[in-house]
């Protein structure tokens, strides 16, 4: 069951509608910092009249049964959308977000160049990874926290916020001191005690889809984070697992106007692992704007052929101006076919 309070209730009302449903026994989780409250309850059977009850309380708007097992994810939680406030960006707002930066933390003078340089691009906000999963382990694993002040200082350098990623339960703390989005990649999607500790502390997080995961369980996983308590939520499609090798994955752009659809979270596109080739960045990179999505995250460098990871996927600024460029204007010309009722 979810109970949606009115735009613009206050939590102190939120908290008592859900302490009436403790007092009855039910588990209750409490949506508060982005959008009208939203309470999710779970527990003992429902009784006929719980509903009529709780739609006496003051600030509460509707109470209904949600079909999905993904109830606080649903858009049926927050019809009108939920937006990710970070710093002076709006993700799931008006307009696209562009984030862009190379793929990891280098050293001081790439990463700070790399920001001037997406900045001028018209990127947003700035990525970058301190601690990498690589699939082979000779390969570069990032710089740790040394990597996360690089990036830290670029971002302050270049007045964009900071998204990287982190990997383990003991990590969340230290990157959080440092990042302004926490990203949780593929791998560990379904990593459910990083999901859990991620939902305890004070940052929005960007949730990528496995690359073998169906809609369902993409929505289960950010489900886990929200149930937490932590509804600042950001999807990223970055491309499934298929047979063909002729890109490094399949970037399945049909989940971008499902998710919309299905759930209230914003959702950005990946094209850079979705392809694995900067010659089909751009193009899927405008796909996914005309899909619907609501931002963009790309791997972005003056020198991609010079990177120590991702390189061949990795996109030069020049290209980045042209995606940003274009991705507006479609955005902007298709704006009433991309807005989602509920």
């Amino acid at each position: 069951m979810i109970v949606r309070m009115h735009q613009g209730t206050d939590t102190e009302a939120a908290k008592t509608v859900a302490e009436h449903l403790r007092s009855r026994g039910f588990e209750v989780h409490l949506l508060a910092s982005s959008g009208a409250p939203v309470i999710g309850v779970n527990g003992r059977p429902i009784p006929d009249d719980l509903g009529q009850t709780l739609c006496s309380l003051p600030g509460v708007a509707d109470v209904l049964d949600s079909p999905r097992p993904y109830r606080l994810a649903a858009r049926e939680a927050r019809p009108s959308g939920t937006v990710v406030q970070v710093g002076n960006v709006r993700i799931g707002g008006p307009e696209p977000v562009i984030i862009a930066g190379p793929c990891t933390v280098e050293s001081r003078e790439q990463m700070l160049r790399a920001a001037e340089a997406v900045r001028a691009a018209g990127a947003v906000m700035l990525r970058g990874g301190a601690f990498k999963p690589r699939t082979s382990p000779y390969s570069f694993q990032g710089l740790g926290e040394e990597g996360l002040r690089l990036l830290a200082e670029a971002g302050a350098a270049t007045g964009m916020p900071v998204v990287s990623e982190v990997m383990e339960p003991d990590q969340v703390e230290l990157v959080a001191e440092y990042a302004d989005v926490l990203q949780i990649g593929s791998r560990n999607m379904a990593n459910f005690p990083l999901l859990r500790r991620v939902a305890r502390v004070n940052r929005p997080v960007l949730l990528k889809r496995g690359f073998a995961a169906t809609i369902e369980e993409w929505l289960l996983s950010a489900e886990y984070i929200l149930a937490g308590g932590n509804d600042r939520v950001i999807l990223c499609e970055r491309g499934i697992r298929s047979f063909d090798p002729s890109t490094r994955f399949t970037l399945d752009l049909n989940a971008v106007p499902l998710v919309r659809q299905l759930s209230h979270l914003p959702i950005i596109v990946d094209p850079s692992h979705g392809t694995g080739r900067r010659d089909l960045v751009a193009s899927m990179a405008l796909a996914g704007i005309a899909a619907g999505a609501h931002g963009l995250i790309i791997e972005a460098v003056p020198d991609p052929d010079a990177a120590l990871c991702d390189g061949p996927q990795s996109i030069t600024p020049d290209t980045l101006a042209t995606i940003a460029a274009r991705a507006r204007a479609i955005h902007s010309a298709l704006m009433p076919e991309l807005a989602v009722t509920a």
